[in-house]
């Protein structure tokens, strides 16, 4: 079974068989994991919605139409971190103050050294869409025509925001220097 492809595998959840989702959750809970911990820089908070995720993914398996598996699960990853962060809205706090943490002693994802606080920080001034972007491209290394497909949009525009959002992060990251 292991052999199968992701869509196979999810061809398979969506008919019922469920235990064909730990494959897929082996294959793709740390990347979907990381992009989240690239988007919160709260290991708490990313590993709720990973959580989330997987199990919007098998509470609407129906809904899979046999397309890209990676596009599907990043959407589900992308509206479920969105409801959170609304969610927080709603409780009178705006995304801009949320205060993030880092635990530099508990994980091996963020490096301890200035240039990576640098460009965290360069990160958290683009705005949600370029952000979520430049994670998607530079950080998970998924290509412009998935992203499209995530997002809903064309692979050129898709290509075009990650460049300008690049050119973004770097004057950002230079003005921390």
């Amino acid at each position: 079974m292991k052999n199968l492809t992701d869509e196979e595998l999810m061809i398979l959840v969506s008919n019922g068989n469920l235990d064909m989702m730990s494959i897929l959750f082996e294959r793709y809970h740390v990347k979907i994991f990381n992009f989240l911990l690239k988007m919160t820089l709260d290991r708490d908070i990313s590993q709720d919605i990973t959580q989330e995720v997987f199990y919007k993914a098998i509470k609407y398996r129906a809904s899979y139409n046999n397309g890209k598996f990676s596009s599907w699960m990043y959407t589900i990853a992308r509206n479920v971190f969105s409801d959170h962060y609304q969610a927080q809205k709603n409780k009178d706090q705006r995304l801009d103050n949320i205060e993030y943490k880092i635990k530099d002693q508990e994980t091996d994802f963020i490096e301890n050294n200035e240039t990576t606080e640098q460009l965290n920080l360069a990160l958290n001034q683009l705005n949600k869409g370029d952000k979520e972007l430049v994670i998607m491209n530079r950080y998970q290394g998924i290509k412009y025509q998935e992203i499209a497909e995530i997002t809903g949009s064309t692979a050129g525009a898709v290509k075009t925001k990650v460049h300008r959002a690049i050119h973004k992060l770097k004057d950002y990251y230079l003005q921390n220097i």
